[in-house]
């Protein structure tokens, strides 16, 4: 049986314009809602002494039926004969606005709500503003409350060449305005009386006029990797791939290529609980895949498919961004990006200009975001990430920005900038002009320590013995009287933050922090070993940028997992430990780090 196309769909709208009635409405005349239902929440206004209203079937939690505003995104499902919604009612208030961001960055369409009576108000231009900034293109406006105004036809024009030519200088072009009385139930599911003269269609049909999951078939494949499975149980050695498919479709037996590590491999089959094998998957679909040739990639990769248009790679993107955070986005600080399933540790650049929502003025010159505030920016994270323009996937090309636990920002990428010259490159080079150095030379330590500087990094599976290979190296060395030092990576974690559950988001400052280590053992002229797991290139490109102007040394034991950097050395997974560290021995008297003999 084929699975029924799904799609998101968020309301928007000023508080008290009518956006949970629309919602209620569309709901209770589908048939959507569980039987009885409408004749309980009837009761209860009848019990209480309140009027019934439409609102009243989403506004469910007790807290909100007393205020009588909807103070959180809530989450509804209705079905027509063509697909099955999710809709998301987002909050009005401007203190909700995050609410707001959070429940509209899945939507694939928008339905904003706008009193005939009252008019635009200032929260109908900034979520106008908002849609256009999670790259919703499909837009409806509903003019609301149209028995306020006595059904007015003019009075409904004239909002709709006001609100029509602002969403143009926001390169929206909605795909028509529905005068409504959402209390009544006009122009919602079939064409009212009361306005003859309105002969476009009514809200539903132009639900059903969005365009759905179908066209995401047809972009290119894009999957975000959220884990990876191991299943033990009866002699199941599997390996599987979960996640969602955001775009695009696969077959079995295509080779696919998972950005940033730049790893390939083939599709060897498609996975799912309870379901009969099949032979290709398409958008919409959470999955899992195993592979032909298993590598290692960490969650929040994305799988695209080889010999189509890929990701983009960049630690540099330009964005646009709505800022929430009660305190201000500042420039170098870093915060955490969340796109798709990817985490990311982000700073702010750059400040390009900075939007007022309401009126769509530009002004520059700022050196901090502020809450409410959009804005084009440059963002940096601190290693090459996979994305896509909003133009390009909207899956794939929105994020939020995390800081202190909580969500403060949400944006879209614009572009992918070159980042050849990065923050990291800058700190080194003021780094490096900073530095104070002693009396001793390099050649002085050198002749009296008897060997040169060494950075020595052992990589390899969890499962090898890089690390018993590391301590027996340093031992050996030490009894060679030779100046050597080991440090496991998981010393420098401790007192890193008090939440240990934390501690796999803050890898990247792990590896800072062991490159920053690196610099000034090695400047001591010591020879510096450890061990670290489930390295990728790219952080191994860092370790060796901030080692600087000290040499790395890379050992890798067993089968190399990594896509483009080169390890020095290569040690077989079955040698034994002294074995191993006689060759590492001999690869350093070769390298002329260590001399051939010693007096």
């Amino acid at each position: 049986m084929d699975k029924r196309e799904q799609m998101s769909i968020v309301v928007l709208g000023h508080v008290d314009h009518g956006k949970s009635t629309v919602i209620g409405r569309l709901l209770a005349d589908t048939g959507s809602l569980p039987q009885g239902k409408l004749e309980q929440i009837k009761a209860f206004c009848e019990r209480n002494a309140r009027p019934f209203e439409y609102a009243f079937v989403l506004d469910a939690l007790k807290d909100e039926q007393a205020q009588g505003i909807t103070i959180d995104t809530a989450r509804c499902f209705f079905k027509t004969t063509l697909r099955d919604y999710i809709i998301i009612d987002a909050p009005g208030h401007m203190e909700f606005l995050k609410n707001m961001i959070t429940g509209a960055a899945r939507a694939e369409a928008a339905l904003l709500v706008i009193d005939a009576h009252e008019g635009i108000a200032e929260n109908s231009r900034k979520h106008g503003y908002l849609a256009s900034l999670l790259g919703i293109n499909q837009f409806v406006v509903l003019v609301n409350k149209m028995d306020l105004i006595s059904y007015d036809r003019g009075i409904f024009e004239e909002i709709r060449e006001t609100y029509t030519s602002f969403l143009a200088r926001l390169n929206i072009h909605p795909q028509g305005f529905v005068p409504i009385c959402a209390r009544e139930g006009e122009n919602i599911v079939r064409r009212s009386e009361r306005m003859p003269w309105y002969e476009g269609p009514c809200v539903l049909d132009y639900i059903d006029s969005f365009t759905g999951s179908g066209e995401k078939e047809d972009k290119p494949f894009r999957f975000p990797l959220q884990d990876v499975y191991r299943f033990t149980e009866e002699k199941d050695d599997r390996r599987i791939f979960a996640g969602t498919v955001e775009s695009g479709r696969i077959r079995v037996g295509e080779e696919v290529i998972f950005l940033p590590s730049q790893k390939k491999s083939k599709i060897k089959s498609i996975e799912g609980f309870n379901a009969l094998p099949r032979q290709e998957i398409a958008a919409g679909y959470a999955t899992g895949f195993t592979l032909e040739e298993e590598i290692y990639v960490r969650p929040g990769e994305i799988m695209c498919k080889v010999g189509e248009s890929l990701c983009h790679v960049s630690s540099r993107l330009r964005a646009n961004i709505f800022w929430m955070g009660r305190a201000p986005m500042i420039k170098g600080k870093k915060y955490k990006l969340k796109l798709t399933t990817h985490r990311a540790f982000v700073q702010l650049v750059e400040i390009l200009k900075v939007t007022d929502a309401a009126d769509l003025s530009h002004y520059g010159g700022k050196q901090q975001l502020d809450r409410y505030e959009v804005a084009e920016c440059i963002l940096e994270t601190t290693k090459p990430i996979a994305f896509d323009c909003i133009t390009e996937s909207e899956a794939t090309g929105r994020f939020v920005i995390v800081d202190h636990y909580e969500i403060s920002g949400g944006g879209i990428i614009m572009e992918a900038l070159d980042d050849r010259e990065t923050s990291l490159h800058e700190h080194i080079r003021r780094r490096e002009f900073s530095w104070e150095k002693g009396s001793v030379s390099p050649a002085d330590r050198e002749r009296r320590y008897h060997h040169r500087a060494k950075f020595i990094v052992f990589t390899g599976s969890p499962e090898s013995k890089k690390r018993e290979i590391a301590k027996h190296l340093e031992k050996t060395l030490f009894e060679e009287n030779y100046l050597a030092y080991y440090l496991g990576v998981e010393s420098l974690k401790i007192g890193l933050e008090a939440d240990v559950s934390d501690l796999q988001e803050h890898r990247e400052e792990h590896i800072r922090r062991l490159g920053e280590l690196a610099r000034i053992i090695t400047d001591s002229g010591m020879i510096f070993i450890t061990a670290v797991d489930d390295v990728d290139d790219y952080d191994l490109e860092i370790l060796k940028k901030l080692n600087a102007p000290q040499e790395i040394l890379v050992v890798n034991i067993g089968k190399s997992d990594l896509a483009s950097f080169r390890p020095d050395f290569h040690i077989e997974e079955t040698a034994d430990v002294k074995g191993a560290v006689k060759a590492v021995l001999s690869l350093l008297r070769r390298e002329a780090i260590i001399p051939d003999y010693t007096i």
